[in-house]
């Protein structure tokens, strides 16, 4: 759609700078004539391309201008980002095809994956700086976007006569403006090469991330973010021949392109896809060729994780490309190639999206026809393959449920409800908690990769996760079927209309008010109603109450509202605006004898108040952990959480907060003093919570009762015998763990597992830290099982030392708890089976017994 708003003051803005209008044109095809009345970037910006790093309301100023000034061009926003950004999608074709755009995109995503006529547009969607630290992409898309806009020539205008090409300026606009704050902030008048000086040194934490510190280039298949979801929803909604993700690289690299290494592409991605990159690829290498420019392929990088940019596309029928610039990380860095200037990382970037176009359009027979071919060896896929689809079932929490529908259905994944009760393996699957999702459609490929088990690769070597198994992440319990039992599902494409509704509390004759802590919203329930100042009991045991609708069951962990309490004169109101925002059943309970189990008034229902929570942060923590924890908390439990950085530590008063936890980081240098205060505070009665390597520092100080494996015993399970020089990399691939998806088992009995209904939790590892179980009896919350390894890559060796060692520990120190995480559980905001522990060690924390032996 267009923007007109800025017309009536853009000359307020433009710039009369011929000088920096000839900088912006030296970085574009040689003697190329532009429109007059289309301002260049520099013309708005007020300074040439690359002289400094381009903020993002300055990007979106300019790219709104375009959309104004030229009728090549539309522009739609797609979405905010948390840091409400807009986020942008530009459309560029010819004036005559943008009258015409509605109908030549239902055209195009209507007939993909059928025969193509050979005038058909090419869809090429151009996408720049997913890490805002990499910023020379969306540099180079104020570029990009004004050649398309204003340029005059044979060249540009066949492309734009024939092709559509969309844009994402900048992905990420959050970590786009914190990385041009801080790279504007520390330049001076003289540019300063010196990778010490402190433009080229990022604080805590860098602008890679978004606002809540994740990594949006892993984000496309998970969907946890704004930026990835209203990015989903246009990809899908266009549908495009090729994708490009524009990136950068360490400093003393080079420049690269796909295809990368072949032995660790996706197995659901055609060859096809490969010889296609590699057709293009030789229009990147001939550009970059004619500049005298260093680069390389087929190395570092693969196309495995289709989670990513470059390779969610691969799934889709469509042609992703990762790029990578050896990043300048401010405006002049000196390299062991030289001094690298901001502008030549630009220029590169540029040379590659022309070369893009270039290649597409040489290849365009071949373009159009890809999609029918990976459509009709989808289809022979789905025809040979014994497994017609999945069964998966959740019965207690509908919130984790409907979570993992809402991805199915983002990525346009067709699945129906059943109409009767279903056995499959021993499993029943009820109609009211129970989906199907057929194989028999075009998203074959990625539900495939989305329910895989796979354990072994022919190359054990992964850039990042090996598996992402979807109901193993929620914690839901599913089953393949098989061809023979196909006919034995009875599917409906609407839910059953007799699924529970929420009704408003009768309190007239309550004695107290109850919910279960089961479903995935109960803590942000409790959070909200502790805020209100409500008084709670957590039930340290399963009972059963007579209620306004008989004896119902509640299970250990679950919520009391007693009256015999003081609450607010708005309880009611407060109760019902909860249940309603949350979705949970609060029912009303008419005594306080119950018919089986605990009373309501005993000693086993614990009181509970509003926990104060520091999460520390800062140099030396994770940034990605941290992160998560805070995304978590904030945004799903809606709990306020103090963050803090290491430094300050010393300086902060922990009296004023009830838990503190430590994510994976380097706590070394914490000073004995603080570690002193640390320890006052948790025997006072503080709770610690730890994950990885927070957990093992825990351990270190003698707080967690718990020892885990050195690095030097872990090296030592591998034998080096015979290993050639050649072997190096493949050993250090061996000792890792890159992303896999380990079995636990839990103590259903242990307030840290209040909430679950099964004992074995899918939990996701990609560290080594192993912890051992400790002697002491009942601290050991979980453990893995004796073949841990569920899905994806770990070395036997690894499996090993894992097997029957400890997931989860706590234990008490004085009055105070410790709590350990080996693993990471809220990785990605993902991981929704396992993140509910977190909050279990908040808010359950208390039940923990005190006396332990």
């Amino acid at each position: 759609m267009k923007r007109g708003c800025f017309l009536g003051f853009v000359s307020l803005i433009l710039f009369s700078f011929s000088a920096q209008a000839l900088i912006d044109s030296d970085y574009l095809p040689n003697n190329t004539q532009f429109r007059d009345d289309i301002p260049s970037p520099s013309q708005v910006i007020g300074a040439p391309v690359g002289e400094w790093h381009v903020r993002h309301d300055q990007l979106v100023e300019y790219m709104r201008i375009l959309a104004a000034k030229s009728d090549r061009v539309s522009i739609l926003e797609t979405g905010r980002s948390h840091e409400n950004r807009p986020l942008l999608l530009l459309t560029f074709s010819s004036a005559k095809n943008q009258q015409n755009l509605a109908s030549i995109r239902q055209q195009h995503v209507s007939s993909f994956g059928q025969k193509s006529a050979p005038d058909q547009p090419l869809v090429l969607w151009m996408g720049y700086s997913v890490h805002g630290d990499e910023s020379s992409g969306a540099n180079a898309a104020l570029l990009i976007a004004y050649y398309l806009a204003a340029a005059k020539g044979e060249a540009v205008e066949a492309l734009l006569d024939n092709n559509v090409v969309l844009m994402e300026p900048s992905i990420n606009p959050d970590g786009l403006a914190r990385f041009a704050q801080w790279a504007n902030g520390n330049r001076g008048q003289q540019l300063v090469a010196d990778p010490n000086h402190r433009e080229h040194q990022q604080p805590w934490p860098s602008g890679r991330t978004n606002h809540y510190l994740f990594d949006l280039n892993r984000d496309w298949l998970l969907l946890t973010h704004p930026e990835s979801q209203a990015r989903i929803a246009q990809f899908h909604r266009w549908r495009p021949h090729v994708l490009t993700d524009f990136h950068e690289m360490g400093t003393n690299s080079s420049y690269f392109f796909q295809p990368g290494i072949a032995s660790r592409n996706n197995p659901w991605t055609p060859a096809r896809n490969t010889e296609l990159t590699a057709e293009l690829a030789k229009f990147h290498a001939a550009a970059l060729d004619k500049t005298k420019q260093l680069y390389f392929t087929q190395e570092a990088y693969d196309d495995f994780y289709y989670g990513k940019g470059s390779t969610y596309p691969d799934a889709q029928g469509s042609i992703g490309i990762l790029f990578e610039q050896a990043s300048s990380r401010g405006h002049k860095q000196e390299s062991i190639h030289g001094v690298l200037n901001f502008s030549d990382t630009i220029q590169n970037q540029v040379t590659t999206s022309l070369s893009t176009f270039t290649g597409a359009q040489a290849n365009k027979a071949a373009l159009l026809a890809y999609p029918e071919q990976f459509t009709a060896q989808t289809n022979k896929l789905i025809k040979d393959d014994k497994t017609v689809g999945y069964l998966l079932s959740e019965s207690q929490d509908a919130s984790r449920f409907a979570q993992l529908k809402s991805i199915l259905q983002q990525h346009q994944i067709k699945f129906s409800y059943l109409d009767k009760e279903v056995s499959v393996d021993d499993t029943v699957y009820q109609p009211l908690s129970s989906i199907f999702v057929p194989l028999n459609q075009p998203q074959y490929r990625l539900v495939k990769s989305l329910f895989s088990e796979r354990k072994s690769f022919n190359d054990n070597s992964f850039y990042d996760v090996s598996s992402w198994n979807l109901p193993l992440a929620f914690n839901i319990q599913y089953s393949p079927v098989e061809r023979k039992l196909w006919r034995n599902i009875p599917v409906n494409d609407e839910q059953n209309a007799s699924a529970k509704q929420l009704t408003a509390i009768d309190g007239k004759d309550a004695y107290a008010f109850g919910f279960s802590w089961q479903d995935s919203n109960a803590p942000k329930l409790l959070y909200r109603l502790l805020a209100g100042g409500v008084k709670v009991k957590i039930a340290g045991s399963d009972f059963a109450a007579l209620t306004t609708q008989g004896n119902i069951s509640f299970t250990a962990g679950s919520v009391l509202i007693p009256l015999a309490l003081k609450q607010p004169d708005n309880l009611e109101s407060l109760l019902n605006e909860g249940a309603a925002q949350s979705e949970i059943k609060i029912w009303s309970i008419l005594s306080g004898l119950t018919a089986q189990g605990i009373d309501i008034g005993s000693r086993d229902m614990h009181g509970l108040k509003t926990p104060q929570v520091l999460l520390v942060g800062g140099e030396g923590t994770s940034q990605y952990e941290v992160g998560e924890a805070w995304h978590y908390l904030d945004t799903v439990v809606e709990m306020p959480v103090t963050m803090t950085d290491l430094s300050r530590l010393p300086r902060l008063d922990l009296t004023r907060y009830s838990h503190i936890i430590w994510v994976s980081g380097n706590y070394a240098d914490v000073p004995e003093k603080t570690v002193r205060t640390l320890e006052k505070w948790l025997s006072a009665g503080g709770v610690m919570i730890g994950q990885r390597t927070g957990a093992k520092w825990l351990a270190d100080k003698d707080w967690l009762k718990a020892s885990f494996f050195s690095q030097d015993e872990i090296k030592r399970a591998f034998s080096t015998t015979d290993l050639n020089y050649a072997d190096r990399n493949q050993l250090a691939a061996k000792r890792r763990i890159a992303g896999a998806v380990f079995d636990t088992q839990l103590d259903l009995s242990h307030p840290l597992t209040f909430g679950f209904t099964r004992s074995h939790l899918p939990s996701f590892k990609n560290s080594t830290v192993v912890m051992r179980v400790p002697k002491t009896p009942f601290v050991t919350v979980g453990r893995y099982t004796s073949t841990p390894l569920m899905s994806g890559y770990a070395a036997d060796e690894l499996q090993a030392l894992v097997s029957k060692s400890a997931s989860i520990v706590a234990n008490s120190v004085g009055k105070g708890k410790v709590i350990a995480f080996v693993d990471d559980p809220n990785f990605r905001g993902y991981w929704r089976g396992t993140r509910r522990l977190l909050s279990n060690a908040i808010f359950m924390s208390n039940l923990i017994a005190t006396d332990q032996p």
